[in-house]
């Protein structure tokens, strides 16, 4: 991995006079302007590595890798469309710092690096683009308002017949390949897969609990034997001497075993034994594990995780958190609010929440931190004169809290935050943080364009 330039930039392809171009030159400015965040992305992609050889291939350099991540968010590309797209655009070209006589970057290359850059990292940027936009008079932090919303896992409706179908599904192809690879023998080992989706369609087709019941335990017995291949697998890696290039695959197996040994215990509980199963009991999928349950108001359900969202006058994000569980909003306004004297070293003079948000201990916590107004999207009980100076104060912040929902859905329809398509709790969080760093460049840029 090289440093943020070498040591003679290549021929450069030029920047299109275009308004989208226009835009990616601005956000190429800003991040010239605040050198240290390439810094962060650099001590990722070191960890646990020696300093860069000089020999051999020079790969990405932490410039060209934050700039590809940005242009992934702000134009949806999937990493094949982005190694194409940056090879064949000049402006891309020039944005990511590659040369006319360069070959880009393949997409596994893009898919590894960008994965690399770790939450803390983006938020870090994240910190230092806020201050960019603190000394150019865009944002100051004074006028904030804070709202929840939800970001999708990756996966399917966690049906338990389809989880039941997924365990078999990976365990099958798992064991095969210990077999097949490694030669591991596991005794009367057999593929379940058909007879698996045979009963997942007997449960969606059924006509009564009967014939539904009488399916699922089918499919119960089905999951049993397959798990209990892999038990043995895992019995058999123990008692003998294996490849050690093997020991991923293996883990694989026990991981996925565990998973599976949840999965029939709630299915049985929930489907034989007709009881209820607690949401935190529950494995909304086997691939993305730390999926949530989040169930707003009368709407359906969402799998996937809560974040908080605080906004300010000029639409940036100002910061956000990401939750594990349904943490209730009276909850998080107090918190919300302390994270603001950490980024601006001060409390806001004006804030504005949601109605969930609202309580009379928050409204006086809030005022003892010196918060002038203090505006809820429903009263519950409180008056607008304490909450705010004047009535009209009030409504005004009212239809100004109001901002932050079309802020929500840019980001939702625009940078890829409806669902995050990232594997793992880690990438999640990574997956947040670059749909908002992304957005508040390109805020940026068009704000700065707006005023030249």
């Amino acid at each position: 991995m090289r440093e943020k330039w070498q040591k003679q930039m290549p021929l450069m392809a030029h920047i299109v006079d275009h308004p989208q171009g226009q835009e990616l030159e601005v956000i190429s400015n800003i991040i010239d302007a605040n050198s240290t965040i390439c810094q962060y992305i650099l001590q990722d992609l070191s960890v646990g590595k020696p300093k860069a050889q000089r020999a051999g291939a020079k790969g990405m350099s932490a410039d060209q890798l934050l700039r590809c991540s940005i242009v992934k968010t702000l134009f949806g590309f999937s990493y094949e469309e982005l190694a194409f797209h940056i090879v064949d655009s000049h402006s891309l070209r020039w944005f990511c710092r590659v040369g006319i006589a360069d070959e880009g970057f393949k997409k596994s290359a893009l898919n590894r690096n960008i994965k690399a850059i770790s939450d803390q990292s983006w938020e870090m940027i994240h910190r230092d683009i806020l201050g960019y936009a603190q000394q150019e008079n865009i944002e100051k932090g004074r006028t904030v308002r804070t709202d929840c919303t939800c970001v999708e896992s990756n996966i399917h409706e966690p049906r338990d017949s389809n989880q039941l179908c997924d365990c078999v599904r990976v365990l099958t192809r798992l064991v095969k390949r210990s077999r097949d690879d490694f030669g591991l023998k596991v005794t009367g080992f057999s593929n379940h897969n058909r007879r698996a989706k045979r009963r997942l369609l007997a449960i969606l087709n059924a006509k009564n609990k009967k014939q539904r019941k009488a399916a699922y335990v089918d499919l119960l017995k089905v999951t049993d034997n397959a798990l209990g291949y892999a038990r043995q697998a895992v019995e058999t890696i123990k008692r003998t001497h294996i490849d050690p290039t093997a020991f991923p695959l293996f883990g694989s197996i026990e991981h996925y075993a565990d998973l599976t040994e949840q999965v029939i215990n709630q299915t049985k509980r929930r489907v034989v034994l007709g009881q209820k199963v607690p949401s935190g009991e529950k494995v909304l999928s086997i691939f993305e594990e730390h999926t949530d349950i989040i169930v707003k108001d009368r709407r359906d359900p969402i799998y996937g995780h809560k974040i908080c969202l605080t906004g300010g006058a000029s639409n940036l994000i100002l910061d956000c958190v990401i939750f594990r569980g349904n943490p209730a909003d009276t909850d998080l306004a107090i918190p919300m609010l302390d994270r603001q004297k950490q980024i601006y070293g001060r409390y806001p003079l004006k804030v504005c929440f949601d109605g969930g948000f609202a309580s009379k201990d928050n409204l006086k916590l809030a005022k003892a931190r010196k918060i002038k107004d203090v505006c809820f999207a429903k009263k519950r009980g409180l008056e607008k004169t304490d909450m705010c100076r004047s009535e009209y104060l009030y409504h005004r912040l009212r239809r100004f809290r109001a901002g932050i929902e079309s802020g929500i859905s840019w980001l939702k329809r625009c940078m890829g935050l409806t669902r995050c398509t990232w594997k793992g709790w880690e990438s999640f969080k990574s997956y947040v943080w670059s749909s908002i760093v992304a957005a508040n460049l390109l805020t940026i840029a068009r704000a700065k364009l707006a005023a030249a």
